[in-house]
Protein backbone atom coordinates (compact mmCIF):
# COMPACT_ATOMS: atom_id res chain seq x y z
CA UNK A 1 0.00 0.00 0.00
CA UNK A 2 2.69 2.34 0.97
CA UNK A 3 4.76 1.85 -2.15
CA UNK A 4 1.46 2.28 -4.52
CA UNK A 5 1.25 5.83 -2.63
CA UNK A 6 4.61 6.59 -3.24
CA UNK A 7 4.49 5.64 -6.91
CA UNK A 8 1.45 7.35 -7.40
CA UNK A 9 2.62 10.84 -5.73
CA UNK A 10 6.05 10.57 -7.94
CA UNK A 11 3.80 10.29 -11.29
CA UNK A 12 1.92 13.31 -9.85
CA UNK A 13 4.87 15.66 -10.09
CA UNK A 14 4.56 17.76 -12.60
CA UNK A 15 6.31 18.20 -15.56
CA UNK A 16 7.99 21.49 -15.08
CA UNK A 17 10.35 19.29 -12.44
CA UNK A 18 11.95 17.70 -15.92
CA UNK A 19 15.18 18.87 -17.12
CA UNK A 20 14.77 21.34 -20.18
CA UNK A 21 16.01 20.44 -23.34
CA UNK A 22 19.51 21.64 -24.53
CA UNK A 23 19.27 24.73 -26.64
CA UNK A 24 20.83 24.09 -30.24
CA UNK A 25 24.50 26.27 -30.02
CA UNK A 26 24.76 28.95 -32.66
CA UNK A 27 27.10 31.27 -33.90
CA UNK A 28 26.88 34.56 -35.92
CA UNK A 29 29.68 36.93 -36.86
CA UNK A 30 30.53 40.19 -38.72
CA UNK A 31 33.39 41.69 -40.01
CA UNK A 32 32.55 45.39 -40.65
CA UNK A 33 29.87 47.01 -42.97
CA UNK A 34 30.83 49.24 -45.41
CA UNK A 35 32.45 47.60 -47.85
CA UNK A 36 32.23 48.21 -51.34
CA UNK A 37 32.91 45.85 -54.52
CA UNK A 38 35.73 48.22 -55.93
CA UNK A 39 37.34 48.18 -52.80
CA UNK A 40 38.47 44.86 -52.77
CA UNK A 41 40.42 42.75 -55.43
CA UNK A 42 39.42 39.42 -55.79
CA UNK A 43 42.24 38.04 -53.73
CA UNK A 44 41.07 40.20 -50.90
CA UNK A 45 37.87 39.24 -51.16
CA UNK A 46 38.60 35.41 -50.98
CA UNK A 47 40.86 36.38 -47.96
CA UNK A 48 37.79 37.54 -45.91
CA UNK A 49 36.04 34.85 -47.31
CA UNK A 50 38.53 32.21 -46.04
CA UNK A 51 38.75 34.49 -43.11
CA UNK A 52 35.27 34.66 -41.73
CA UNK A 53 34.80 30.84 -42.59
CA UNK A 54 37.92 30.45 -40.03
CA UNK A 55 36.46 32.30 -37.37
CA UNK A 56 33.11 30.66 -37.30
CA UNK A 57 35.06 27.22 -37.24
CA UNK A 58 37.05 28.69 -34.72
CA UNK A 59 33.93 29.49 -32.81
CA UNK A 60 31.57 26.78 -32.98
CA UNK A 61 34.38 24.25 -31.99
CA UNK A 62 34.23 26.16 -28.60
CA UNK A 63 30.20 25.67 -28.95
CA UNK A 64 30.82 21.62 -30.18
CA UNK A 65 32.97 20.97 -26.82
CA UNK A 66 30.56 22.34 -24.44
CA UNK A 67 31.45 25.79 -23.55
CA UNK A 68 29.71 28.82 -22.86
CA UNK A 69 28.92 31.57 -25.62
CA UNK A 70 31.40 33.95 -24.14
CA UNK A 71 34.51 31.19 -25.54
CA UNK A 72 33.02 31.26 -28.56
CA UNK A 73 32.55 34.94 -29.23
CA UNK A 74 36.22 35.50 -28.00
CA UNK A 75 37.97 32.05 -30.10
CA UNK A 76 35.94 34.09 -33.19
CA UNK A 77 37.21 37.69 -32.71
CA UNK A 78 40.48 36.78 -32.20
CA UNK A 79 40.60 34.58 -35.53
CA UNK A 80 39.71 38.33 -37.20
CA UNK A 81 42.00 40.66 -34.88
CA UNK A 82 44.68 38.28 -36.19
CA UNK A 83 43.59 38.97 -39.86
CA UNK A 84 44.66 42.17 -41.71
CA UNK A 85 41.24 42.10 -43.83
CA UNK A 86 39.70 43.84 -41.03
CA UNK A 87 39.64 46.57 -38.67
CA UNK A 88 40.35 45.60 -35.41
CA UNK A 89 43.63 43.91 -33.77
CA UNK A 90 46.34 43.42 -37.04
CA UNK A 91 45.21 45.66 -39.84
CA UNK A 92 43.29 48.36 -37.34
CA UNK A 93 43.21 51.94 -38.98
CA UNK A 94 45.78 54.53 -38.06
CA UNK A 95 44.83 57.44 -35.88
CA UNK A 96 45.58 61.29 -36.97
CA UNK A 97 48.81 60.72 -35.04
CA UNK A 98 49.68 58.01 -36.96
CA UNK A 99 48.78 55.60 -34.25
CA UNK A 100 46.67 52.10 -33.97
CA UNK A 101 44.02 52.78 -31.00
CA UNK A 102 42.01 50.16 -30.19
CA UNK A 103 38.98 49.52 -28.54
CA UNK A 104 36.94 45.94 -27.47
CA UNK A 105 34.06 44.80 -25.71
CA UNK A 106 32.25 41.78 -24.23
CA UNK A 107 29.31 41.02 -22.31
CA UNK A 108 27.94 37.83 -20.63
CA UNK A 109 23.94 37.61 -21.64
CA UNK A 110 23.47 34.94 -18.11
CA UNK A 111 24.67 37.52 -15.53
CA UNK A 112 25.36 40.27 -17.88
CA UNK A 113 28.91 41.11 -16.40
CA UNK A 114 30.74 42.97 -19.00
CA UNK A 115 34.20 44.34 -20.15
CA UNK A 116 35.89 46.90 -21.98
CA UNK A 117 38.88 48.18 -23.24
CA UNK A 118 40.04 51.24 -24.95
CA UNK A 119 42.57 52.88 -26.52
CA UNK A 120 45.09 50.48 -25.83
CA UNK A 121 48.35 50.15 -28.54
CA UNK A 122 50.48 47.44 -27.89
CA UNK A 123 47.71 44.31 -26.84
CA UNK A 124 47.67 41.68 -29.63
CA UNK A 125 43.72 40.81 -28.94
CA UNK A 126 42.07 43.31 -27.14
CA UNK A 127 39.23 41.08 -27.00
CA UNK A 128 41.00 38.70 -24.40
CA UNK A 129 41.48 42.06 -22.41
CA UNK A 130 37.85 43.01 -22.23
CA UNK A 131 37.25 39.49 -21.30
CA UNK A 132 40.43 39.79 -18.72
CA UNK A 133 38.43 42.57 -17.30
CA UNK A 134 35.35 41.34 -17.21
CA UNK A 135 36.27 38.33 -15.16
CA UNK A 136 39.43 39.49 -13.08
CA UNK A 137 38.66 43.18 -12.10
CA UNK A 138 36.23 44.72 -10.25
CA UNK A 139 35.94 46.77 -13.32
CA UNK A 140 33.63 47.43 -16.94
CA UNK A 141 36.18 49.65 -18.40
CA UNK A 142 39.78 50.47 -18.72
CA UNK A 143 41.67 52.65 -21.22
CA UNK A 144 45.00 53.09 -22.58
CA UNK A 145 48.12 52.73 -19.97
CA UNK A 146 45.84 51.63 -17.27
CA UNK A 147 44.58 49.02 -19.54
CA UNK A 148 47.94 47.64 -21.03
CA UNK A 149 49.26 47.72 -16.95
CA UNK A 150 46.36 45.43 -16.16
CA UNK A 151 46.91 43.32 -19.46
CA UNK A 152 50.78 42.93 -18.40
CA UNK A 153 49.50 41.95 -14.41
CA UNK A 154 46.88 38.63 -16.49
CA UNK A 155 49.53 37.59 -18.49
CA UNK A 156 47.43 39.33 -22.06
CA UNK A 157 50.24 38.88 -25.06
CA UNK A 158 51.39 42.61 -25.51
CA UNK A 159 53.28 43.39 -28.89
CA UNK A 160 55.64 46.21 -30.19
CA UNK A 161 53.06 48.54 -31.99
CA UNK A 162 54.76 48.16 -35.22
CA UNK A 163 52.74 45.03 -35.05
CA UNK A 164 49.32 46.44 -36.14
CA UNK A 165 50.63 48.19 -39.25
CA UNK A 166 49.54 47.17 -42.84
CA UNK A 167 50.80 49.51 -45.72
CA UNK A 168 46.99 49.71 -47.03
CA UNK A 169 45.63 51.40 -43.99
CA UNK A 170 48.92 53.48 -43.62
CA UNK A 171 48.02 54.65 -47.40
CA UNK A 172 44.10 55.24 -46.30
CA UNK A 173 45.52 57.58 -43.52
CA UNK A 174 47.71 59.38 -46.33
CA UNK A 175 44.68 59.84 -48.57
CA UNK A 176 42.51 61.65 -45.68
CA UNK A 177 45.32 63.67 -44.30
CA UNK A 178 45.45 65.15 -48.14
CA UNK A 179 42.02 65.63 -48.18
CA UNK A 180 42.24 67.11 -44.75
CA UNK A 181 45.05 69.79 -45.59
CA UNK A 182 43.28 70.61 -49.19
CA UNK A 183 39.93 71.29 -47.46
CA UNK A 184 38.22 68.65 -49.71
CA UNK A 185 35.14 66.43 -48.43
CA UNK A 186 36.20 62.75 -48.31
CA UNK A 187 36.76 60.97 -51.77
CA UNK A 188 35.34 57.93 -50.45
CA UNK A 189 33.63 55.83 -47.57
CA UNK A 190 36.60 54.04 -47.56
CA UNK A 191 39.25 56.74 -46.52
CA UNK A 192 36.34 58.83 -44.22
CA UNK A 193 34.97 56.30 -42.47
CA UNK A 194 36.43 52.72 -42.66
CA UNK A 195 33.91 50.39 -41.24
CA UNK A 196 35.98 46.87 -40.21
CA UNK A 197 34.65 46.53 -37.09
CA UNK A 198 34.87 42.95 -36.10
CA UNK A 199 32.27 41.24 -33.96
CA UNK A 200 30.36 38.14 -32.53
CA UNK A 201 26.95 36.73 -30.61
CA UNK A 202 26.42 33.16 -29.77
CA UNK A 203 24.19 30.79 -28.02
CA UNK A 204 25.31 27.74 -26.17
CA UNK A 205 23.96 24.26 -25.38
CA UNK A 206 22.70 25.89 -21.60
CA UNK A 207 20.83 29.01 -23.76
CA UNK A 208 22.89 31.28 -22.39
CA UNK A 209 24.13 34.22 -24.70
CA UNK A 210 27.25 36.55 -25.13
CA UNK A 211 28.54 39.56 -27.28
CA UNK A 212 31.95 40.54 -28.09
CA UNK A 213 32.88 43.38 -30.54
CA UNK A 214 36.67 44.38 -31.45
CA UNK A 215 37.30 47.67 -33.34
CA UNK A 216 40.56 50.02 -34.69
CA UNK A 217 37.80 52.64 -34.91
CA UNK A 218 38.06 55.30 -37.48
CA UNK A 219 40.97 56.26 -40.45
CA UNK A 220 42.07 59.68 -38.63
CA UNK A 221 40.46 60.02 -35.81
CA UNK A 222 41.47 62.63 -32.92
CA UNK A 223 41.90 63.23 -29.61
CA UNK A 224 41.51 59.99 -28.05
CA UNK A 225 38.67 59.50 -29.99
CA UNK A 226 36.30 56.30 -28.45
CA UNK A 227 33.45 55.03 -30.87
CA UNK A 228 30.75 52.71 -29.39
CA UNK A 229 32.14 49.58 -29.53
CA UNK A 230 33.50 49.44 -26.41
CA UNK A 231 30.69 50.93 -24.78
CA UNK A 232 27.87 49.00 -23.00
CA UNK A 233 24.43 49.01 -24.39
CA UNK A 234 25.87 51.24 -28.06
CA UNK A 235 28.06 48.93 -29.43
CA UNK A 236 27.77 45.61 -27.61
CA UNK A 237 24.93 44.20 -25.39
CA UNK A 238 23.87 40.90 -24.09
CA UNK A 239 21.39 39.65 -21.68
CA UNK A 240 18.81 36.76 -21.25
CA UNK A 241 17.25 37.11 -24.32
CA UNK A 242 19.44 38.98 -26.84
CA UNK A 243 22.93 39.26 -27.77
CA UNK A 244 24.14 42.80 -30.47
CA UNK A 245 26.86 44.06 -31.55
CA UNK A 246 27.32 46.68 -33.82
CA UNK A 247 29.46 48.03 -36.76
CA UNK A 248 29.37 51.34 -38.17
CA UNK A 249 29.46 55.48 -37.78
CA UNK A 250 30.11 54.87 -33.51
CA UNK A 251 28.90 58.36 -32.42
CA UNK A 252 25.21 57.59 -33.69
CA UNK A 253 25.48 54.05 -32.05
CA UNK A 254 26.33 55.72 -28.87
CA UNK A 255 23.46 58.60 -29.17
CA UNK A 256 20.52 55.91 -29.93
CA UNK A 257 21.86 52.92 -27.83
CA UNK A 258 21.94 50.97 -30.30
CA UNK A 259 22.90 47.30 -29.22
CA UNK A 260 20.23 48.18 -25.47
CA UNK A 261 18.03 49.43 -27.83
CA UNK A 262 17.77 46.56 -29.99
CA UNK A 263 17.32 44.15 -27.27
CA UNK A 264 15.20 46.23 -25.75
CA UNK A 265 12.81 46.23 -28.67
CA UNK A 266 12.47 42.91 -28.60
CA UNK A 267 11.91 42.74 -24.74
CA UNK A 268 9.33 45.55 -24.45
CA UNK A 269 7.27 45.31 -27.90
CA UNK A 270 8.01 41.71 -28.25
CA UNK A 271 9.69 42.32 -31.95
CA UNK A 272 11.56 39.78 -33.94
CA UNK A 273 15.48 40.15 -33.91
CA UNK A 274 14.88 40.99 -37.58
CA UNK A 275 12.02 43.63 -36.89
CA UNK A 276 14.16 45.40 -34.22
CA UNK A 277 17.48 45.28 -36.23
CA UNK A 278 15.68 47.11 -38.94
CA UNK A 279 14.26 49.19 -36.66
CA UNK A 280 17.79 50.86 -35.14
CA UNK A 281 19.77 49.96 -38.09
CA UNK A 282 17.70 51.06 -41.30
CA UNK A 283 15.63 53.73 -39.67
CA UNK A 284 16.76 55.22 -36.60
CA UNK A 285 20.16 56.01 -37.31
CA UNK A 286 20.36 56.57 -40.74
CA UNK A 287 17.48 59.08 -40.08
CA UNK A 288 20.45 61.01 -37.79
CA UNK A 289 22.70 60.83 -40.20
CA UNK A 290 24.48 57.62 -39.66
CA UNK A 291 25.07 54.02 -41.06
CA UNK A 292 26.09 50.72 -40.39
CA UNK A 293 24.97 47.45 -39.79
CA UNK A 294 24.76 45.12 -36.58
CA UNK A 295 24.35 41.35 -36.05
CA UNK A 296 21.00 39.94 -33.44
CA UNK A 297 20.90 36.81 -31.75
CA UNK A 298 17.94 35.87 -29.95
CA UNK A 299 17.63 33.38 -27.10
CA UNK A 300 14.87 31.32 -29.18
CA UNK A 301 17.52 30.98 -31.56
CA UNK A 302 16.61 33.22 -34.62
CA UNK A 303 19.36 35.73 -35.49
CA UNK A 304 19.39 38.47 -37.64
CA UNK A 305 22.41 40.58 -39.68
CA UNK A 306 20.44 43.99 -40.41
CA UNK A 307 22.80 46.61 -42.92
CA UNK A 308 22.09 49.78 -44.52
CA UNK A 309 25.59 50.18 -46.81
CA UNK A 310 26.54 48.25 -49.92
CA UNK A 311 27.98 45.24 -47.69
CA UNK A 312 28.98 43.79 -44.57
CA UNK A 313 31.65 41.15 -43.60
CA UNK A 314 28.85 38.36 -41.88
CA UNK A 315 28.52 34.72 -41.44
CA UNK A 316 26.92 32.06 -39.14
CA UNK A 317 27.23 28.83 -38.37
CA UNK A 318 25.25 26.19 -35.76
CA UNK A 319 25.33 22.54 -35.06
CA UNK A 320 26.08 21.18 -37.87
CA UNK A 321 29.13 22.95 -38.10
CA UNK A 322 28.31 24.47 -41.81
CA UNK A 323 30.01 27.82 -42.01
CA UNK A 324 27.76 30.43 -43.72
CA UNK A 325 28.79 33.26 -45.50
CA UNK A 326 28.65 36.35 -47.14
CA UNK A 327 29.82 39.97 -48.09
CA UNK A 328 27.87 42.29 -50.08
CA UNK A 329 24.41 43.41 -50.22
CA UNK A 330 22.88 41.17 -52.76
CA UNK A 331 23.72 38.23 -51.75
CA UNK A 332 21.78 36.30 -49.39
CA UNK A 333 22.09 33.38 -46.68
CA UNK A 334 19.12 32.31 -44.87
CA UNK A 335 19.65 32.91 -41.20
CA UNK A 336 18.30 31.00 -38.79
Amino acid sequence: MKLRLALSALLSLPLLAQAAPAASPLLVIHGGAGVERKDLSPAEEQAARAALKAALLKGHAELAAGRPALAAVTAAITVLEDDPTFNAGKGAVFTHEGRNELDAAVMDGATQAAGAVAGVQRVRNPILLAQAVMQKSRHVMMVGQGAEAFATEQGVTLVDPSYFRTDKRWQQLQRALKEEASGQAHADLETAKHFGTVGAVALDAQGHLAAGTSTGGMTNKRYGRVGDSPIIGAGTWADARCAVSGTGWGEYYIRTAAAHEICARMRYLGQSPEQAGKGVINDAIPQMGGDGGAIVLSADGKAAAPFNTQGMYRGWIGADGVAHVAIFADETIALP
